[in-house]
Parts: C-alpha cells; structure tokens; sequence
C-alpha cells in the first residue's frame, strides 16, 4: 500500500473512473493518504464523481510517470468520521481553501479489496493486493 501512495504521490495527477449510467467517467485527482491502514481519497458530496461512486463504488486509478505505470482497482467505502476527514486535510493543507472536516461537504474514501497492477513497456506486470 505504501509502494501505491509513493507512486501516486510522484505522479502528482492520477485519473479516477467511475461509471454513470453504464458510461465511463474519467476525472484527473490528487490526494491520497494512507489513514489507519487504508489507502484513502478525497472529494466533496455535491460533485458527480461522489455520487457516482455512491451508486457504484467499483472504481480504478490509472496513473503514469517515467514509462511506468499504474492501475488501481476496488471498492471505494465512504469513511464519515470526523478524524480521518482531519487526517486527510491535515496532510494536504492546499485543500483547506476549499474543505473543512466540519464543512458537510468534505468525504474520504478508502479502498476496499484493491489490486494494484504496476506495469513498464517490456516488463512483467507486478500484482499487490491489499
């Protein structure tokens, strides 16, 4: 898991998919932070990415840097404690202009039964799954 944050952390952008009426939606991100042994994102409730990810919570990350790449597939869990809304704000102080863990607005996520696929033209892929 932390090999995973490493990698999304260098990479700045990485793109999450998720699905709306049997359509693909893909959208640039950039947090994550390991909380509690769980590998977590960031959104707000009122964009679409989140209620998506409401009605369907199977979502994958593709991110990409120097040749290498990676996908990160799994279910995403809603986490409504005020702590690790504090924990992922705490770490990514840029994001304070725009959310507070008391906001109503401000919901992480964990992932839940992920597989990480790190990939490189002519190498093999390598799994981790936590």
């Amino acid at each position: 898991m932390e090999e995973v944050l490493k990698f999304l952390k260098e990479c700045g952008v990485y793109y999450l998919a998720t699905v709306e009426d049997g359509k693909p939606r893909v959208r640039p991100f950039g947090t994550a932070e390991i909380f509690e042994n769980h590998l977590y994102i960031q959104t707000g409730n009122k964009k679409d990415v989140f209620k998506q990810i409401q009605k369907n919570p199977n979502v994958e990350i593709c991110a990409f840097k120097d040749g290498k790449w990676l996908r990160l597939r799994g279910i995403l869990k809603q986490d409504d404690r005020y702590e690790a809304r504090k924990d992922m704000l705490d770490k990514n102080p840029y994001l304070r202009g725009m959310y507070d863990e008391n906001d109503g607005n401000t919901e992480v996520l964990y992932f839940e039964s992920a597989e990480a696929i790190f990939s490189e033209f002519g190498k093999e892929n390598r799994i981790v799954k936590f």
